[in-house]
């Protein structure tokens, strides 16, 4: 039975709509309730409007299946006519004289509760027919003075909803004989300020919003109520708790933010109740028969850890026989990485088109040409956005999404430390964002599920079958005044499609691009600042935050801690963009780079602030050395503070050893920079008083002693190849 079928729910038994003084002697039964509604394709809102009336068990007849609407844009101009000719039509074909019919739009609209409730407050009003009511007039103004005024509540006629008998509904509907792209509500209006028609079919507005809530005029009245396990729209200016909502005219988005709990969609208790509904499992598919996925990778600006995403994307947890590259590069600075990912794994996609700066393509340009790349491929299913600047940590995020089955869906990331995120809430009144009441609980976690929103931008899925039939437009992503993204999310809305994020994983965030610089040769390292939690995964060694815990800090002589701190990728990067620089100190006592001119135990060295890289340097020893310093020596608080901090090189025809020395320092910081037996022969630290030596050095280990008065030491020597390590004197 698909979602055209005539009857979809049963109804059940309830009070009749007679006078209040037979109610208890004769009552109508709930399947005298018919809800009529015209919807001529399936959309996101119809089906969210089918979802929403099966919940409370409404019989529903479905009109205009299959026909091509011919009733104008009603939003934004008068029309709907189409919805009265093919109401009137089934209106004559009806024979059960009591029958209640409840005609609505169906696009922007939900239940809020059942027809119990719907047809109490029917009868209450003791009226025939009632239609729904707006604060504002519309389409005709010079007919405001012939509207009944009243003690409370809107005066004027709302046509998107309305209920009453059969008989009057048909006498209501008799005088139709206007054009499909005519205003339905002009039509109702004239008849509503006629009094003698008014009183003939016995007419009443819903003023208070009992039954039906019109969002256009009402947004300040209409809040969320959550109450006992159920969610219902309260307006607030009324008191009352209307059973249909009615996003009409512009409050689409309104009504959409509302579908994301009502009804019980959301709830505190239960949160996410429809969530798990309507998946597509992959689960029992062989890999042959994935879905063929064309990602798109768009890189618009100099990005940091841009190597770091292409290790990522090859931990995808999906065959890469099912998957298309479409990548897409403004600018040369990051010609080097890309060149050899796909150099090294270009071969394991099903296919790959690399579209460089030299091709002159904007942003929008390339998007709106990776669409249609999906959108022309027949085999293509689904068509997946990934920005350069997202960090995908959740390898099974495009398994997560397909599984979804939704026409668009984004992971929601977000920028760590603070409320930004990949979508809107809400938007304002010119377009822009806005914050929604619940924003800051979806991106701090405290609601969870998959919500419909606005704006999606950055990361988002998008199903290759919704390219060819709705967004068939091929500058999706151009405008002269909106930003290619927003631009995207415009069409799409106009076109009445539901864009959603989901919140149910955890899945990565999004990096900072703000002051990153492209003038060292390995310009992540200076990311400590700004993307510091991609930092520490790039440049801390990976047991670093397993120290304490699994107790892995060594002690090989009295009071000299030895302990994991720098990835292999960080001693490689330092050295190499020393090298880079290339200005090492002569290793003379005379150095005018240091106070005073004279170092007593001379160096090969480059000081870190040669190569403008002293203050990461201070926040390195802040954020991870000074807390193991407080551990290790009780009592012992530092703020990192540094005269000197270098990279040395030790050669054996050049500087192979250090004399016994003292440092500068009330401790000092030893890092290994590259590995003995690989690298160098030889090397290491021996403490003279206490006869002990680290003649092993571990790459990316640090050695933590005391540099004044008790730890006189020397710098083995270097019997082959080239050492390096980093020092850093620290005083309080």
């Amino acid at each position: 039975m698909t979602l055209w079928s005539l009857l979809l729910f049963p109804g059940i038994i309830l009070c009749a709509l007679l006078p209040l003084t037979h109610c208890e002697e004769q009552r109508s039964p709930e399947e005298k309730l018919l809800v009529v509604t015209v919807a001529t394709k399936e959309t996101d809102g119809f089906r969210r409007f089918l979802r929403s009336a099966k919940h409370f068990n409404y019989t529903v007849k479905v009109l205009g299946r299959g026909q091509t609407w011919k009733g104008g844009n009603y939003t934004s101009a008068p029309g709907g006519g189409q919805k009265v000719r093919l109401f009137k039509a089934a209106v004559e074909e009806m024979k059960d004289e009591d029958r209640i019919l409840l005609f609505i739009d169906s696009d922007d609209v939900i239940f809020a509760s059942g027809p119990k409730e719907l047809l109490k407050k029917f009868q209450q009003a003791r009226h025939k027919v009632m239609f729904s009511s707006e604060s504002l007039i519309w389409p005709d103004r010079h007919l405001e003075d012939k509207h009944p005024h009243v003690r409370e509540g809107n005066r004027f006629l709302g046509s998107g909803g309305f209920i009453g008998y059969l008989p009057n509904i048909r006498e209501l509907l008799s005088e139709w004989t206007g054009e499909d792209n005519e205003s339905d509500q002009l039509f109702f209006t004239k008849i509503y300020i006629d009094p003698a028609k008014k009183k003939s079919i016995n007419i009443t507005l819903d003023n208070k919003c009992r039954l039906f809530q019109n969002l256009h005029g009402a947004l300040d009245e209409v809040v969320l109520k959550f109450e006992d396990g159920q969610v219902r729209a309260r307006n607030v200016l009324y008191d009352t708790l209307p059973v249909i909502i009615h996003g009409n005219g512009q409050t689409k988005l309104q009504v959409n933010y509302l579908g994301n709990y009502i009804p019980n969609t959301w709830t505190f208790e239960t949160g996410c109740t429809v969530c798990h509904e309507d998946l597509r499992p992959l689960t029992a598919l062989k890999e042959s028969e994935y879905p063929l996925v064309v990602i798109g990778i768009f890189i618009q600006q100099p990005t940091p850890f841009v190597t770091v995403f292409f290790e990522r994307l090859l931990k995808l947890q999906y065959p890469k026989n099912r998957l298309k590259l479409f990548i897409h590069s403004q600018v040369a600075h990051h010609a080097r990485q890309i060149s050899a990912f796909l150099q090294d794994h270009g071969s394991l996609y099903e296919d790959v088109k690399f579209f460089g700066p030299e091709e002159g393509m904007d942003g929008a340009a390339s998007r709106n040409l990776g669409f249609d790349m999906c959108r022309k491929d027949k085999d293509c299913d689904y068509f997946f956005n990934l920005d350069i600047e997202v960090v995908l940590k959740n390898e099974n995020t495009l398994k997560i999404l397909i599984e979804q089955n939704l026409p668009i869906l984004a992971p929601m990331i977000t920028r760590p430390g603070r409320l930004w995120s990949n979508f809107w809430g809400a938007l304002s009144a010119d377009g822009y964002y806005a914050r929604s009441e619940d924003y800051v609980d979806i991106v701090q976690g405290r609601r969870v599920g998959v919500w419909n929103v606005p704006y999606v931008s950055n990361v988002y899925l998008v199903k290759a079958s919704i390219l060819r039939s709705e967004l068939t437009d091929q500058e999706l992503f151009n405008s002269h005044i909106l930003d290619p993204d927003m631009a995207y999310c415009n069409n799409v809305r106009n076109k009445g499609i539901f864009m959603y994020v989901t919140n149910m994983h955890s899945f990565g965030r999004i990096l900072s691009t703000e002051n990153y610089q492209t003038t060292h040769l390995h310009n992540d390292l200076w990311q400590i600042f700004e993307n510091p939690e991609d930092w520490q995964d790039r440049y801390i060694h990976e047991n670093y935050t397993r120290i304490m815990k699994d107790k892995l800090i060594e002690t090989p002589c009295p009071d000299v801690y030895w302990f994991p701190v720098f990835s292999d990728i960080a001693c490689t990067h330092l050295v190499e963009e020393v090298e880079n620089f290339g200005k090492w100190s002569g290793g003379g006592n005379v150095d005018t780079r240091i106070q005073g001119g004279y170092e007593n135990v001379p160096t090969i060295d480059i000081h870190l602030n040669q190569i403008n890289f002293e203050k990461e340097w201070h926040k390195f020893l802040l954020e991870y050395i000074a807390p193991l310093t407080e551990k290790m020596y009780p009592g012992y608080y530092t703020k990192a503070q540094f005269d000197l901090a270098f990279v040395v090189r030790y050669k054996p025809d050049e500087q192979p050893s250090l004399k016994p020395h003292h440092d500068a320092s009330t401790f000092t910081i030893n890092i290994a920079l590259n590995q003995v037996g690989l690298d160098y022969q030889g090397g290491g630290c021996r403490f003279l008083r206490y006869d002990c030596s680290i003649q092993a050095p571990r790459k990316g280990w640090a050695l933590m002693h005391p540099g004044r008065l008790t730890h006189y030491h020397e710098g083995l020597p270097t019997t082959a190849g080239v050492r390096y390590i980093a020092v850093s004197f620290v005083d309080p």
